[in-house]
């Protein structure tokens, strides 16, 4: 089969969504099949390359991801008059996917992350007209006909979907490297060494700084954690993509605010390669989001064996296992009281659950198998 993903981010960017089409991309092309990515094209990058087998197109839009809506119908067309399946999630790569499959008479697949109908302002920093216009923008994602099948990528996420009446979706789990996240193959030594951490009790937290991720929350517990676990020390590793750059500024503001710069090590963010090695670090993750389609860095961390204090929202109380507590989401003083409790091992235990990349590119097969004149 000749699969095309329409999406707005991939390789080098990296953040949960773009791992999740990598390592389903990947697994097509090592199962036989074709796999290619049309994108929008960031600074330093090449317009067309081929990544572990995938071909990668990448489009130019001035910087700005949004218009890739626009930009990618011409090269999405095309792509897909060769392709047997189009795939896409939301957002800015939805509707010139929905186009090119609709124009080509190919059935199309999307993958669903999170639906925040009705909860933008809830979720994200936004203004009221902001907030307002993404509402509007999901919505008519939803309202375009012809979608075969909606991946959930939880089964929280799959409830949002029926609640809107998409009863053609279903859950595949999103896969986790457990070959790369191997506590077995990472010693965090060398890390807490070179942030002079060997006698602190070290907190990690990391990520992309996306207003749904509730990174704020972590920050103001540290306060409360510094006065109740002096040797407390915090690892915050933060995307710096000009799309969050806003978000990093005020964060980076509430540390100050709450004199808290001895107590917080800001860490470049570091590559994906070294991200198990900085887990290792760790003494406890603090996954602190506000709203989670998957859980990316709770499902890392448990694969690492290091033990999670979570928000108990939407997917992660599915993903996460292992040593941890689960606390209320945007509650600084919940997350600080657990924080605490892990210290003295008063926590919740759990077997390892296991996400694989092998049982994910597998449920897709299925999917694309069973859609209409489709075939292996």
């Amino acid at each position: 089969m000749n699969i095309l993903f329409v999406i707005e981010n991939y390789l080098p960017h990296i953040g949960g969504v773009e791992a999740v089409f990598r390592n389903l991309a990947e697994g097509l092309v090592r199962k036989g099949h074709s796999a290619t990515i049309i994108t929008h094209r960031i600074n330093g990058t090449a317009a067309e390359e081929t990544i572990n087998g995938v071909k990668v197109k990448r489009i130019g839009c001035f910087g700005s991801r949004y218009l890739f809506t626009f930009f990618a119908i011409p090269a999405a067309v095309a792509a897909a008059a060769k392709a047997d399946i189009v795939h896409t999630t939301t957002f800015n790569g939805f509707f010139p996917a929905w186009l090119a499959a609709k124009l080509n008479r190919k059935p199309l697949v999307a993958t669903i992350h999170e639906v925040w109908l009705g909860k933008w302002k809830d979720y994200t920093d936004f203004g009221w007209l902001k907030s307002l216009l993404h509402d509007a923008f999901e919505r008519l994602i939803y309202l375009l006909p012809s979608v075969e099948r909606y991946i959930a990528v939880s089964n929280s996420t799959r409830q949002q979907l029926l609640r809107i009446g998409k009863k053609n979706a279903i859950t595949i789990y999103n896969g986790v490297d457990y070959g790369h996240f191997n506590p077995k193959k990472h010693d965090g030594s060398r890390i807490r060494k070179k942030y002079s951490l060997q006698k602190n009790y070290v907190l990690l937290v990391y990520g992309r700084p996306g207003p749904s991720k509730g990174i704020e929350y972590a920050i103001a517990a540290m306060k409360e954690i510094s006065m109740q676990i002096p040797n407390s020390k915090m690892m915050l590793i933060l995307s710096r993509d000009k799309q969050y750059a806003g978000k990093y500024l005020q964060l980076q503001q509430l540390i100050r605010k709450l004199q808290l710069e001895n107590k917080i090590a800001n860490i470049q963010p570091v590559p994906h390669s070294e991200l198990p090695e900085h887990i290792a670090a760790a003494d406890c993750v603090i996954v602190p989001s506000i709203s989670e389609g998957f859980g990316y860095t709770a499902a890392e961390a448990a694969a690492m064996g290091k033990p999670i204090v979570a928000s108990s929202t939407t997917s992660l109380p599915e993903v996460v296992s292992g040593k941890h507590i689960l606390v209320k989401p945007k509650d600084s003083h919940d997350i600080a009281e657990a924080v605490v409790s892990m210290k003295n091992g008063k926590c919740r235990k759990t077997p390892l659950k296991r996400f694989t990349v092998e049982e994910n590119v597998l449920g897709y097969l299925k999917v694309y198998e069973g859609l209409p004149g489709r075939k292996a």
